[in-house]
């Protein structure tokens, strides 16, 4: 995320500097929580959201880098199941396994 708000086309850059400063520069900078705690939690927030799949993805590799593996991921979307539903437990699953296949190959 270091150089993310100044990528993209020009007219929206604004947005990505306002997600850098404001999610990274403070909500992550934040204390109380492990980087593995708080990513779990992002995880869990995007699976519950639904519609934003690549942002899932990128997360649940976050995840996998700070030692959430696959595993333990498909565990916390098993548990979310009765309260976000089956089809959004389905497409955090594909998400896990793309983000796992990624990360073996890169």
């Amino acid at each position: 995320m270091r150089d993310f708000y100044a990528s993209g086309p020009k007219e929206t850059r604004h947005i990505n500097r306002w997600l850098t400063d404001n999610c990274f520069g403070d909500y992550y900078t934040r204390t109380g929580l492990t980087a593995r705690q708080r990513e779990m939690i992002t995880f869990c927030f995007l699976t519950a959201q639904g519609g934003c799949e690549p942002q899932l993805t990128a997360h649940a590799a976050a995840n996998i880098r700070l030692g959430n593996d696959q595993a333990f991921l498909i565990r916390v979307v098993s548990q979310c199941v009765p309260y976000i539903g089956y089809p959004r437990s389905l497409n955090a699953l594909r998400c896990i396994s793309e983000a796992a296949k990624a990360e073996k190959q890169g």
